[in-house]
């Protein structure tokens, strides 16, 4: 079953950031607490949103992901931030049906693109995105300004 995320799931969905953080070999740079996840997912005015495969009692896996907007198609879409499933429900088809999920959120608004991003060294993910027909976007680099930098930029005089 897939459902969306309640507040009850925070501490299952963080154990599953910080295991696919594990599995990234980026474990050191999880910062995000339980109470950061909550208000990002549950807060006043959520951005952030989260559905989780579900197996009898236990969750299987989740999805994470908020809304996008393409100025060139005119339309929302939505950018997948972490899709993780555990290794003991791997190959039951979990990570399909999520994805199958925000296929359908997209489908059913309207929105244009369902888009994510995969490490270049994590072939069997590759492998799994191949087998539903998504592609590489070979021509597009993603960039990331993040701490001292972000903080330079920010100090620019005269934006305002």
């Amino acid at each position: 079953m897939i459902r969306p995320a309640t507040p009850a799931d925070v501490p299952a969905i963080i154990d599953m950031i910080r295991k696919l953080a594990e599995y990234e070999k980026a474990l050191d740079k999880v910062e995000t607490t339980p109470e950061m996840l909550h208000d990002a997912l549950f807060g006043d005015s959520p951005a952030v949103f989260c559905h989780l495969a579900v197996d009898g009692e236990d969750v299987a896996g989740f999805a994470l992901w908020f809304l996008t907007y393409s100025t060139w198609v005119g339309k929302h879409g939505i950018h997948l931030e972490d899709l993780f499933v555990h290794p003991d429900h791997r190959g039951h088809g979990y990570g399909r049906k999520l994805l199958a999920e925000l296929a359908r959120i997209c489908v059913e608004r309207d929105y244009g693109r369902l888009e994510w991003a995969v490490l270049d060294w994590n072939t069997p993910a590759i492998e799994f995105y191949h087998s539903l027909g998504a592609g590489p976007l070979d021509e597009w680099i993603p960039y990331r300004i993040t701490g001292p930098a972000l903080e330079k930029l920010a100090a620019v005089e005269d934006v305002r």
